[in-house]
């Protein structure tokens, strides 16, 4: 561990620091904005979706300059979007505000995600690679933890969740802060004079990387559906004895719970799968979500045991995302060329934009249907994963011929 560069620790720094404040909001923004603000869920999944259109932006704009400018002011500029974004947020009171809100975040999340990774990739090679990246995203749910820790608490005590979008917006500028005076350029070719367009030529002409990006936007819808649908689906879906739907300080315990999980797990799981190649430890991933989901649709179809179904379904996806997370990263880093390392992260990030278009608005709209269509949702999404392990059996294939 300690062989990592000083800047991979630098840069988990400033992430942990950033997902404390992401933390604050990600799992209590949409109950908030369906049962404050007063929005429907398909309004608000559609919201969140939104982030996509302007998040494909970002990211076009942050793979081609992130191998031209260098990948420091790429990232100093997505600090300062998304910080922005969140003070939107505390600020909205009505769909087209927040529509602003999200269009604005998106832009940040697609210029910040190929740039950070890119730094990753720079500083890393081989095996290091991973563990590297697993270092970071262990810095990411550590912060999302205490985020949400914190965020139960004051939402229990004081119902201000307007509150937790302008910590979010601080948060970022410590993050800005961390980068600026912390991070040394990673870039070290010259820069180049291609078009923009060029790099995004070439990568999409590696065939290894076209059938990544199918796998990878399926398994980033399931990703959203944490973050957008879950919550809402456990607020109003699951019928207890008593009432209809957790409360609020069972939902942040739920999700404490499984990213305390996500956090325990994260090194041990790549120790786990260091000796299989990243097809196959995705093949594992896919398989923890389809038992996941299962697990999550018994959680509102079920009469009782409500809270041990939906413990559990959390804690198979926590094994499917630290399987996937830092697995996924290493793979698209291995594939690209050195000179095109922003744009293959790029394409990478890509697929998260058009997995958050597909997901929040599928889930929103399953969601506004019967509570049964809700429940089956679920189960249709288990269902997918064996798609899943077909096209990471055909990835595995062509890239044992390329090797």
């Amino acid at each position: 561990m300690s062989k990592l560069p000083r800047q991979i620790w630098i840069l988990a720094l400033g992430r942990l620091l950033s997902e404390i404040g992401s933390g604050f909001t990600i799992f209590y923004a949409p109950i908030f904005f369906v049962q404050q603000v007063g929005l429907s869920a398909t309004s608000v999944g559609l919201a969140l979706g939104s982030a996509s259109i302007s998040g494909v932006a970002g990211r076009l704009i942050s793979g081609t300059y992130a191998d031209r400018w260098g990948r420091k002011p790429v990232l100093l500029l997505a600090t300062i979007v998304l910080s922005i974004a969140c003070f939107i947020f505390a600020a909205t009171n009505d769909f087209p505000t927040l529509i602003v809100g999200c269009l604005v975040q998106g832009l940040g999340l697609g210029l910040y995600w190929p740039a950070n990774e890119a730094i990753v990739a720079d500083l890393t090679t081989g095996e290091e690679r991973r563990f590297a990246y697993a270092i970071t995203r262990l810095a990411d749910n550590v912060g999302m933890g205490l985020g949400i820790i914190a965020g139960g608490l004051l939402i229990s005590s004081t119902g201000a969740y307007r509150n937790l979008f302008i910590v979010d917006g601080i948060s970022f500028c410590c993050f800005f802060l961390t980068i600026a005076f912390g991070i040394q350029e990673t870039l070290r070719s010259e820069k180049r004079s291609t078009q923009f367009i060029s790099g995004y030529t070439t990568a999409l002409r590696d065939r290894r990387l076209l059938v990544y990006v199918i796998v990878n936007i399926i398994i980033t819808v399931y990703i959203s559906q944490l973050q957008s649908t879950l919550p809402l689906y456990f607020s109003n879906f699951v019928t207890q004895s008593t009432a209809r739907g957790f409360n609020p300080q069972v939902i942040s315990t739920l999700f404490t719970g499984h990213l305390l999980m996500t956090i325990a797990c994260q090194l041990p799981m790549l120790k786990l799968l260091q000796k299989l190649n990243h097809a196959r430890s995705l093949m594992i991933s896919g398989g923890f979500w389809a038992m996941g989901f299962v697990s999550i649709a018994i959680t509102g179809s079920s009469n009782s045991l409500q809270l041990l179904w939906a413990s559990l379904g959390l804690g198979l996806f926590a094994l499917a995302i630290v399987a996937y997370t830092p697995t996924a990263s290493a793979l698209i880093a291995d594939l690209a060329p050195s000179s095109l390392r922003g744009v293959y992260t790029s394409i990478n990030s890509l697929c998260w934009a058009v997995g958050y278009a597909i997901g929040p608005p599928l889930g929103g709209w399953a969601l506004d249907r019967s509570p049964q269509f809700a429940h089956n949702f679920w189960m249709g999404l288990a269902a997918t994963v064996p798609l899943v392990w077909a096209i990471l059996w055909w990835l595995e294939g062509l890239i044992i011929i390329r090797d």
